[in-house]
């Protein structure tokens, strides 16, 4: 039911997204304003060898957007970077998203202001870049609407908006290890009996703050977390994943407590045990 879903959402998406490109032809722009939104390239200079930019979505009271997993419905941000000139490749940061519950279940979102970070890798580094950007993104107040903005921006390094970019940065959860000594950690992971294979998952999370925890896998695996009203143990149930699945299975684990977030990478054999 719930790949069915996604199925009808992602066709929903591509069929309003085409209808909406050919009735409004748009010349590109740093800035497009969109449904209760609006999203423009911004430029944050160089770093090392690479360029610094970033996506940045501003969204009207009470409406909201997705991270790259959006959970139990709603829209990813796709990017389709092709008309660039002198970029080499294009790497999305993404800052720790917030859980919102409600009728329609459990999504992964940004309210308000979302930046996402781009580093910019160019062919030459002697010559000039463009940023030319076909942004497909959802936005959600009681139901998912598709947006599209078609963005363009000349990399000056005048880094205008560094400091912008440089404080959604920080809030990109960092890797580490399971079991890692830090005041935020995922400590472990323990198969559980039960009809659907799920794990137990304890965290450690600084006293005062409530943890929230994002499961991701690999395409076609779809993970649901039940989140305690207390304490620091998660449920994770694999709710779907190929017929064909073997391990082992490289699963994504993302913790967020207040403004400190941190990613741990666990495997799952064949069996389904983690390691």
């Amino acid at each position: 039911m719930a790949s069915m879903f996604r199925a009808a959402s992602v066709a929903f998406f591509c069929v309003l997204s085409v209808a909406a490109a050919v009735a409004q032809p748009v010349t590109p722009s740093a800035s497009t304003q969109g449904f209760h939104s609006r999203a423009r390239l911004i430029d944050g200079g160089r770093q090392g060898e690479h360029w610094l930019a970033g996506v940045e979505i501003t969204l009207d009271q009470g409406f909201k957007t997705y991270w790259r997993n959006p959970g139990d419905s709603g829209l990813p941000p796709r990017f389709d970077w092709s008309g660039s000139e002198n970029v080499a490749g294009t790497e999305v940061r993404w800052p720790a998203p917030k859980r919102h519950e409600d009728a329609a279940g459990v999504a992964y979102v940004y309210g308000k202001k979302a930046v996402l970070p781009i580093l910019v890798t160019p062919k030459d580094p002697a010559k000039p870049v463009k940023l030319v950007l076909a942004l497909e993104y959802g936005v959600c107040k009681d139901i998912c609407i598709p947006a599209h903005a078609d963005l363009t921006l000349d990399l000056t390094g005048a880094d205008s908006e560094r400091k912008t970019i440089e404080a959604a940065l920080a809030k990109v959860p960092q890797p580490q290890p399971l079991a890692a000594q830090a005041e935020l950690s995922v400590l472990s992971i323990t198969p559980l009996a039960q009809d659907k294979p799920a794990y137990a998952v304890t965290v450690r999370a600084p006293s005062g703050q409530t943890p929230a925890l994002f499961a991701e896998g690999p395409d076609n695996w779809f993970f649901s977390v039940s989140h305690p009203a207390e304490g620091d143990r998660f449920t994770v149930t694999v709710e779907e994943k190929p017929k064909d699945a073997s391990g082992p299975v490289p699963v994504r684990l993302t913790l967020v407590a207040g403004d400190k977030a941190i990613e741990t990478e666990v495997s799952l054999d064949a069996p389904g045990q983690p390691r």
